[in-house]
């Protein structure tokens, strides 16, 4: 069984950074993909970046762009989501997630979920 552990998140103003984390409990897993989800008040569960493992590749979706970034520490199986500039409608609750495989951007493949974390962005 492989378990998620998501830490970071909190209330920002606009224009500020955080970072989330998630750390995954099988340390000889390696061709995985980590991903994070968010979740909007009202709204459905959406991609918003992810990493595969092995290799490095990364993938964002077009809103976060050029503003969020990941890194990985392998000895600690921890991947990090840097938010940058981040706005108003970057508020959510964000959810680690994981699989075996290449990234996916369908929420349904992904098995293994962390417990989420709030991101709130104030104007």
């Amino acid at each position: 069984q492989v378990q998620l552990e998501e830490s970071g998140g909190g209330l920002v103003q606009a224009g500020n950074s955080l970072r989330l984390s998630c750390a995954v409990s099988k340390s000889t897993w390696n061709s995985f993909s980590m991903v994070w989800f968010r979740q909007p008040p009202g709204q459905e569960r959406e991609f918003v970046a992810g990493v595969y493992w092995n290799t490095g590749f990364t993938s964002f979706a077009d809103s976060v762009e050029g503003r969020f970034t990941i890194s990985r520490d392998n000895s600690k199986k921890t991947g990090n989501l840097q938010m940058n500039s981040l706005k108003p409608e970057d508020t959510a609750v964000y959810y680690c997630a994981s699989k075996f495989g290449g990234i996916n951007r369908d929420s349904r493949m992904y098995e293994y979920w962390g417990q989420g974390t709030q991101v709130t962005v104030s104007a």
